[in-house]
């Protein structure tokens, strides 16, 4: 057996049975060890870094120039798109130049299963998502209840096309990048403490919730977190929790791309 199988995925530690023996399942067979990973925790916060600095460095730029968020539609983009692009690009090389490369070490897999759990996990967090969002805003006011990026839509007057990329920024971009640096890379640096996948799990969807700096709303980013982070633990593949947030933002997505539109 070469190196590289020894931290692959053992076809017979898939799950093959219901919802509740996949549960079962997770404590009966543990996560293999994870030879050849070089990387951990500091990967993790050096991709943090990157996000935000870059972050920071866009807007300052624009800012220097004139450009806000609210005027500025060429900073809209942008500022929404390279960093978590950069960030997640960061984390694949990382898995490559300190490990075996995303495949392995991030669990980046996209089988037909992968892909029918993570529909149905994503239906399911639709679900939770709008019982929970709608009871928040009955809490604070729907003037309040509205996300960074929902407010971008609302407030920048879009065009038409740059309203449709950050479509598919919010459905898909930022989706499938979260996931590569969460449950991807986090996930992986908490797995090579020789923690078990509950430890990952919980830790990946508190931080997850707590990284996109909306106080208010992290509660309610964490019961959208924890379907996907749902996804990611039975099947033990990114593949699957890239597909359920994916159908968690997709509708969303969409509802801010027709306000913006002026379709609704």
């Amino acid at each position: 057996m070469t190196r590289l199988q020894s931290v692959s995925e053992p076809e017979s530690l898939k799950p093959r049975r219901g919802f509740i023996e996949s549960l079962r399942d997770i404590s009966r067979n543990p996560e293999p060890e994870r030879v050849g990973q070089r990387w951990g925790f500091g990967a993790f916060l050096l991709v943090e870094a990157v996000f935000i600095l870059s972050a920071v460095f866009i807007t300052a730029v624009g800012n220097s120039f004139g450009a806000t968020l609210e005027s500025s539609t060429a900073l809209v983009l942008v500022g929404s798109l390279v960093p978590i692009v950069l960030a997640a690009a960061v984390a694949v090389v990382i898995t490559y130049v300190r490990g075996n490369g995303p495949v392995v070490d991030l669990r980046l897999s996209m089988t037909k299963a992968d892909i029918v759990f993570g529909l149905k996990i994503g239906v399911v967090g639709l679900v939770f998502t709008y019982a929970a969002a709608t009871v928040w805003a009955r809490i604070v006011g729907k003037e309040n209840a509205t996300s960074a990026v929902g407010e971008l839509f609302s407030q920048a007057n879009l065009p038409l096309a740059a309203a449709i990329t950050m479509f598919v920024y919010m459905s898909f971009i930022g989706p499938i990048c979260e996931e590569i640096i969460f449950r991807g890379l986090l996930w992986g640096a908490v797995e090579r403490q020789g923690w078990s996948r509950w430890a990952a799990f919980v830790l990946t969807t508190v931080i997850f919730a707590v990284s996109h700096l909306e106080p208010q709303r992290t509660w309610l980013l964490l019961v959208i977190a924890i379907p996907i982070g749902v996804a990611r633990l039975i099947t033990r593949s990114l593949g699957a929790s890239m597909v359920a947030h994916v159908m968690n933002n997709f509708l969303p997505g969409l509802s801010l791309l027709l306000l913006s539109a002026g379709v609704i």
